[in-house]
């Protein structure tokens, strides 16, 4: 089994803004990643893998993580989610000051 890069990026949080990262139509076992490394003490994200069960259903949460610094492992991934119809990637800064947070989206 071999990992592609489905996409990636830097995203600038506003706190309490909810920032779509990506969103993937491909047929895949996805894993979300994000770099919280830059989150100072006391400051917290939210990170959501959101997806349609069906073709025309609606999107829904797949897989929520709140986060709040310090924090032990910096390096933050959800687990595995199987997907064949659509899966969005989310990110909200839910206090702090806005912090910059690479994430990628892999695939298999």
């Amino acid at each position: 089994m071999s990992w592609t890069l489905d996409s990636s990026g830097t995203q600038t949080a506003t706190v309490g803004t909810k920032h779509s990262l990506a969103t993937s139509t491909s047929n895949g076992t996805f894993i979300f990643e994000a770099d919280l490394g830059n989150l100072a003490a006391g400051e917290g994200v939210r990170l959501t893998v959101e997806g349609i069960t069906l073709s025309g259903g609606s999107s829904g949460i797949m897989w929520p993580g709140t986060y709040v610094a310090p924090l032990v492992a910096t390096r933050v991934q959800a687990p595995p989610v199987a997907s064949n119809i659509s899966i969005t990637v989310t990110l909200t800064q839910i206090s702090g000051t806005g912090r910059a947070f690479p994430w990628k989206l892999l695939r298999v």
